[in-house]
């Protein structure tokens, strides 16, 4: 008797063991999609067991699906390996008896996350989010964070540039309205220390160094004396700063023939807006014009007529160019100390007509009219305003 409960006990637990082992076998599944995004047939799902050893591997299917059956229970790290590469991991799967969640593997997705991991390593572009930071190396995180850092310090930087730049245009174009000397001397002076400022932290835009040196040069033109000379100095320096950057700016070529012609420095003015006029065949009317006005300027209004006569050439209806011309040219005018009779150079009439003809309204009409009226010469009226129409007869 008792050796037939022990025969039983022993059978008992036999079938004890035997159901656990079966409850203890699970399912583990899940698709692949390719860096295409469609279904990837062929991918290896390599499945390894970390809390006691054991290491199982399956292929995904034509419809990307792959299923493991039969599958100790137990934590697993699950890799998807294509064409031998790693391209995923999922790490501490823990199957049990039932249903598990599946374990998918979207490559296209993944291959989009490190595209987005890689550009914000570079670029510091901003905070990652869980999906970016998972998978990226350690040296791909301390790049990242050094990217960040600079790009924050670049943002940083900008603003202030930026803060700068607009402070000292604002207050120039502040300075360039004042009607109040001493008003306009400050407000200069404000747009140079804001400008200053600028280059401090950039030192290599244009923009700032050209800002600069209208700023002083407006600064230099409401001043006398030695501050008037300090600040035209310090305008042609801040206006070299450009052309070394930029070696071909006909408009900062003008600004400096100006300074240098408000300065009586003739060589290097023409030298400066003869430069101009090469760069930039539109500006040569202009250049060439402010040539002619430094010289008047200066006394020397026979040096002057070669030049209003270039600006004529360059653009034929510029009117100012005209008028100037013809007030040069009656510098030259022979008087008839008997009868008086002004006999000015050829052509000298015509300057003051042709004024007249382009600008009939404009602030030189009545002097032109006054000298045409000194040369004999009737004022004709038959001219017409741009933009006016006619009367009918």
């Amino acid at each position: 008797m008792l050796a037939r409960l022990r025969s039983s006990t022993i059978l008992l637990g036999l079938c004890v063991l035997a159901g656990t082992a079966w409850a203890q076998t699970t399912t583990l599944q899940g698709d692949v999609k390719g860096p295409d995004g469609a279904p990837l047939k062929g991918a290896v799902i390599d499945l390894t067991r970390t809390d006691i050893k054991g290491h199982y591997s399956v292929k995904s299917d034509k419809k990307g699906h792959w299923l493991y059956t039969g599958l100790p229970a137990g934590t697993y790290d699950i890799q998807c390996i294509v064409d031998g590469q790693m391209w995923d991991k999922v790490s501490g799967v823990k199957s049990g008896y039932g249903d598990n969640p599946p374990i998918d593997f979207d490559l296209q997705k993944l291959a989009q996350m490190k595209a987005a991991q890689s550009k914000a390593a570079q670029t510091g572009g901003g905070e990652l989010t869980q999906e970016q930071a998972r998978g990226m190396s350690k040296e791909q995180k301390e790049q990242y964070e050094a990217a960040l850092k600079k790009n924050q310090e670049a943002i940083k930087k900008n603003k202030a540039l930026n803060d700068a730049y607009n402070a000292g245009k604002d207050a120039a174009t502040k300075a360039a309205s004042d009607t109040d000397k001493a008003a306009k001397v400050t407000d200069y002076q404000t747009a140079v220390d804001n400008y200053n400022k600028a280059a401090a932290i950039d030192a290599n835009q244009v923009a700032i160094w050209a800002g600069l040196g209208d700023a002083e040069y407006g600064l230099g033109q409401a001043q006398t004396g030695d501050d008037r000379t300090k600040s035209f100095d310090a305008a042609i320096d801040a206006y070299k700063k450009v052309l070394a950057i930029n070696p071909n700016e006909a408009a900062i070529y003008n600004q400096m023939g100006n300074i240098y012609g408000a300065e009586k420095k003739m060589p290097e003015a023409t030298e400066m807006l003869t430069k101009a006029a090469s760069l930039d065949p539109q500006m040569a009317a202009k250049a060439y014009y402010n040539m002619g006005a430094n010289l008047v300027n200066s006394g020397q209004s026979d040096q002057a007529v070669d030049f209003f006569q270039k600006a004529i050439a360059a653009d034929p209806n510029y009117a100012e160019a005209h008028y100037q011309l013809g007030i040069c040219l009656m510098g030259k005018a022979q008087v008839d100390s008997k009868t008086g009779k002004i006999t000015p150079p050829p052509g000298t009439a015509e300057q003051f007509q042709k004024y007249l003809e382009l600008k009939p309204d404009g602030p030189f009409a009545q002097p032109s009219k006054d000298m045409l009226t000194q040369l004999g010469e009737g004022v004709q009226t038959n001219y017409t305003a741009p933009g006016a129409k006619k009367k009918k007869q």
